[in-house]
């Protein structure tokens, strides 16, 4: 449920937020949640925290509350090991708060990083149903409209006779994972993919012989381009086990974990500059 349907549904709620985090706590400051009477909308990171939260906010929207402070320490005193402490503000959302936390949801939704599935096959139709539950835009490409119906309706489903048209147009800082039923399809959109040299994932489906055949092909047919930062096999953390399922649940790991190095890279940078 996305946050403006659940803001829909629930008119009496508290905003929960980790306004200040020292040492180690289960999320990182900002982060929070939305609390209704019957009903809780993301996460401060689980835990006896949160449940205390959850109670804490409830008691305020039975008290007609309008805001709490609370400052917590996450030992033993609560039954939470983690050591840190953490200062929660608690506020019941009126009408500017709820407009706020819409906008900042479309906001959120707005700048979430692109991750490409270039082909609707068992894979791709495993994998886009893993991503569709992560904080990305999933976007299906493929020329068979049958198999595109087959994958989740929350992705951007797309039917291209010119896919890497898809690739040439995507925003800096994509993910692009490479599985068509094309061998030599394959190859075009991987080359395509790393000739953009701004991705912050390519992958291709495929053994170590196809990953040297693509490094001869684009020496010969694409100027010499070089295929460093191609990841080939794709989820090479299974072990070797094909089924589409468990090969999407390594490659969601891969793609997840090159999406976050290419955040930090990135706010490092504008850190850097600014």
């Amino acid at each position: 449920m996305s946050l403006s349907e659940f803001l829909d549904r629930h008119p009496d709620a508290v905003e929960v937020r980790l306004a200040r985090v020292r040492g180690s706590a289960p999320r990182e400051e900002g982060a929070g949640m939305i609390v209704s009477t019957t009903a809780c909308h993301g996460t401060i990171g689980g835990g006896q925290l949160e449940y205390m939260m959850i109670d804490a906010a409830r008691a305020m929207l039975a008290q007609g509350q309008i805001r709490r402070d609370l400052d917590i320490p996450l030992g033993p005193e609560i039954g939470q090991c983690c050591g840190g402490r953490v200062e929660v503000t608690l506020r019941l959302m009126d009408a500017p708060a709820r407009r706020a936390a819409r906008a900042g949801a479309e906001a959120e939704a707005q700048a979430r990083p692109h991750v490409y599935v270039m082909g609707a096959g068992h894979v791709g139709r495993a994998l886009a149903q893993l991503l569709v539950q992560m904080p990305v835009r999933t976007v299906v490409v493929d020329s068979r409209r049958a198999e595109l119906a087959l994958c989740p309706e929350e992705a951007d489903r797309r039917e291209s006779a010119l896919p890497e048209a898809e690739i040439d147009r995507a925003p800096p800082g994509s993910a692009f994972v490479i599985l068509t039923h094309d061998h030599a399809l394959d190859f075009l959109l991987s080359a395509e993919a790393l000739a953009r040299g701004d991705a912050a994932y390519t992958g291709m489906i495929g053994s170590a012989t196809k990953r040297a055949r693509l490094a001869t092909w684009c020496r010969d047919h694409c100027d010499g381009l070089r295929i460093d930062a191609l990841t080939c096999p794709i989820g090479a953390a299974t072990g070797g086990d094909k089924r589409p399922e468990v090969i999407a649940a390594g490659v969601l790991a891969e793609v997840m974990a090159a999406l976050a190095r290419h955040a930090a890279m990135q706010s490092r940078a504008l850190h850097v500059s600014g």
